[in-house]
């Protein structure tokens, strides 16, 4: 019963009513079609840089939320990744415009990139298959509930 009004409160948690400060990192709540994932948040180009660098593990309900000051056409590599992701790329006025599903680990070097060719102004990296398993598609809509 805990957990259920918990979830229920994590859920309620996720609006569009969030304040965006760069340079402070944090925790936050983004939510897409009622899957909603723990995020670390990455806002300064030496956070961005290194991302989800080797990391062993990802939970999952967690992900890392990028965001940047300005909209625009960022890529993406998977240097040092251990793990395959679900990209993300989400435009300023909260909609999913590209994901990069089952991102593999990069193993060549140079490490090419994923190159969306789509305006974002954020990304959410989340464990390889769970957009698919959550029905994520390009046109949904997010919420952000940012600390």
């Amino acid at each position: 019963m805990l957990i259920a009004a918990i979830m229920v409160l994590v859920v309620a948690g996720c609006t569009n009513n969030y304040q965006i400060t760069t340079g402070q990192g944090g925790q936050g709540v983004v939510c897409i079609r009622g899957s909603c994932f723990q995020v670390e948040i990455v806002d300064t180009p030496e956070e961005r840089a290194t991302g989800l660098m080797f990391m062993e593990e990802l939970a999952q309900d967690r992900g890392m939320l990028f965001i940047f000051e300005d909209d625009g056409i960022h890529d993406f590599w998977m240097k040092n990744t251990k793990i395959p992701l679900d990209i993300i790329w989400i435009s300023q006025d909260m909609v999913v415009v590209y994901i990069s599903r089952d991102t593999r680990p990069c193993r060549a070097d140079p490490c090419p990139s994923v190159n969306p060719e789509k305006i974002a102004r954020y990304v959410l990296e989340v464990n390889a298959g769970i957009s698919d398993s959550a029905g994520i598609e390009v046109g949904d809509k997010a919420t952000f509930d940012l600390r």
